[in-house]
């Protein structure tokens, strides 16, 4: 999956009842591994902890996703996904260049603080969980990061390309600091309680961008 294009195998639609009831219990257990993984972490996932809790048995989910691993890669799958639902696709409203990109910092900044996963931004837990760890799930954990940060960066060189931002403009080190500065604010809200470190982040980027030519005027909120 990428952020231009996804699917997502527990929404497709299907006229086989056995097959429709498959993907409804997949979409449950994965509902549930996403938010627990959000506070968790990948690793903390179990299928008998998630079956204790769900009209599924352990069988049924190692049935569904082949054993732990298979789990995580799913979760993983499906938290793009939904991190798409709530950041990307809103996003899409807004014109591509400078007017996207800032409406990308804004939508991630309502998923953060809105807690669309209930341990903040689901993709900075695992990241961390997985930065020194190697295997098919954190290739996947990068693959998602690699992602998001080339979306940035494809819409901070459009904004370039438009006279939005300054021709010198840096993208890799701008998308670097977007990214630092968003992290930063869900990592202040999850362990100080303080949501007013989303402000302090956007005014952070805003300043980011002023500093590289944009209008102010731009930047406004949507």
């Amino acid at each position: 999956m990428t952020i231009e294009t996804r699917t997502d195998p527990s929404t497709a639609p299907s006229t086989d009842g056995r097959r429709l009831r498959g993907d409804r219990s997949r979409r449950a257990v994965l509902d549930l591994a996403v938010q627990d993984a959000s506070v968790r972490g990948l690793e903390a996932l179990t299928l008998g902890s998630l079956a204790a809790r769900l009209p599924v048995n352990k069988s049924g989910i190692a049935g569904l996703f082949g054993g732990k691993e298979g789990l995580q890669l799913a979760a993983v799958e499906h938290a793009r996904g939904m991190f798409v639902d709530a950041v990307v696709d809103p996003a899409r409203e807004a014109a591509p260049g400078l007017s996207r990109l800032w409406s990308l910092v804004r939508r991630w900044s309502d998923y953060s603080r809105r807690r669309v996963f209930a341990g903040g931004c689901f993709f900075r837990t695992v990241e961390v969980e997985f930065d020194t760890q190697d295997g098919s799930v954190r290739d996947a954990v990068v693959a998602a990061h690699r992602d998001w940060t080339s979306y940035l960066r494809r819409h901070a060189e459009l904004a370039v390309g438009a006279g939005e931002l300054a021709a010198d403009t840096d993208v890799d080190q701008l998308s670097f600091e977007i990214t630092a500065m968003l992290n930063a604010a869900n990592d202040g809200s999850l362990l100080l309680g303080d949501d007013g470190v989303y402000a302090r982040a956007l005014a952070a980027v805003r300043g980011a961008l002023e500093a590289r030519g944009a209008d102010p005027a731009a930047l406004a909120a949507d």
